[in-house]
């Protein structure tokens, strides 16, 4: 984990350094601050910046540059960074909140309160993160509210409320199943849309899952409608997808982005021809929910430090219970899957397409918010992403990636 925990160190320090700017005036007179002397990657995909200097004024950064390039504004303080390295703070386009609780690895309703939320977003700020997209989860007026709201030392919260799926085939876990709107017929997809369109979602999202032949799935008309209604609203349809077929159906139909790979089989030469076509659309790969199960006996990563600093022991035991002790068959599925994804994602990264970071944190208890996000650029890099084109899919494709409004 040599990837996660440079960024770790790099991240930790953004972190400090935007508190450290942003803090009240009765303990920070300065209202811009200079800092000078780090490498500084910008997060473009271009080379870092040797001895660096980069200017916050009232919690934005406003100029970037070569130490010495930037004058120190009247009243401002300097700071040095001199051996530091800072990079940008990450965006998570795909996460689930307020349903565990990181305490106990409960999943409930009972814990989608407000404490729990913020709890949430301080962990995902500690793991250095600016925001995190919650994708579909969500109950009531409280996230709205989150959404409006800043928290000293917390990720910015963003939200799309309520997703849509035929019953039953939403998110994969009894606590938050039955919290996407029903869509049975075209006016219930519509329905839907128009009642999230006054709140602003960040993306109206649509599950398009089987659950392994287990289930139905929203039909091309059903979900055709579900856009169509997002677009005259102004705005974005994603969808969590599994199969080629429903992805080929869904660009055709205007998604915008998917909130995992195709997993079922190869992509196709089609499908790269519909995306060449629809040059808008993301994928967050989430395949950080595999790599960490890839390996057999006990995994390496339950002894990362950073994991032990944020999670109770309790929780660190039971996670070790669960990866510890896998089938033969069942490593030999997950393995596959891997290499799956990683074909898929190679043939989706040479054709151009857009990469975003999303991990699908606390999509089940062992999904540890904030870590388990930090993981995803682990698995990225895993898959063969080089670690410069990680940074930017994580900060400034996230970023923007991130927002209620369609593109023009």
């Amino acid at each position: 984990m040599r990837l996660v925990k440079l960024t770790i160190a790099f991240l930790l320090l953004v972190a400090v350094c935007v508190s450290q700017a942003g803090t009240p005036q009765t303990r920070t007179p300065a209202s811009a601050v200079l800092f000078e002397g780090a490498r500084l990657i910008v997060g473009d995909g271009k080379a870092p910046i040797e001895n660096s200097a980069f200017l916050v004024e009232n919690s934005r950064f406003t100029r970037v540059g070569k130490k010495g390039a930037i004058r120190l504004p009247a009243g401002a303080a300097r700071i040095d960074l001199t051996g530091k390295t800072v990079t940008p703070a990450l965006v998570d386009v795909h996460s689930h909140f307020g349903f565990l609780n990181q305490r106990d690895g409960s999943m409930s309703k009972a814990n989608f309160n407000r404490e729990n939320l913020l709890d949430h977003l301080n962990r995902y700020a500690y793991h250095g993160f600016a925001a995190a997209i919650s994708m579909g989860t969500d109950m009531g007026d409280l996230p709205y509210q989150l959404r409006d709201e800043m928290h000293p030392g917390a990720a910015l919260f963003r939200t799309v409320g309520r997703g849509l799926a035929w019953p039953g085939s939403g998110p994969n876990d009894a606590s938050r199943n039955d919290v996407p709107y029903v869509v049975t017929t075209v006016e219930q997809a519509r329905r839907a849309v128009q009642d999230l369109a006054p709140h602003r979602p960040d993306f109206v999202k649509i599950w398009v899952d089987d659950r392994n032949h287990t289930q139905k799935k929203l039909t091309p008309e059903l979900y055709g409608a579900a856009i169509d209604e997002a677009r005259k609203h102004n705005l974005r349809a994603v969808a969590h997808v599994f199969d080629l077929e429903d992805a080929k159906g869904l660009v055709r139909a205007g998604i915008e982005g998917f909130t995992h790979l195709v997993r079922d089989k190869d992509i196709d030469d089609e499908f790269i021809v519909l995306l060449k076509q629809h040059p808008a659309v993301f994928f967050t790969p989430n395949l950080g929910i595999t790599s960490r199960a890839i390996e057999p006996g006990r995994p390496a990563w339950l002894d990362d430090p950073l994991l032990h600093e944020t999670i109770p022991f309790g929780e660190i035991k039971r996670l070790e219970n669960q990866f510890a002790n896998r089938s033969p068959s069942a490593l030999a599925t997950t393995r596959a899957s891997w290499d799956l994804q990683v074909r898929n994602l190679t043939k989706l990264r040479a054709a151009g397409v857009r990469i975003v970071l999303g991990s699908d944190s606390a999509g089940d208890p062992s999904r540890t918010m904030g870590w388990h996000a930090i993981w995803e650029l682990d698995a990225l890099a895993k898959a063969g992403m080089p670690p410069s084109d990680v940074i930017v899919a994580s900060t400034r494709l996230a970023a923007a990636n991130s927002g209620n409004t369609a593109n023009a």
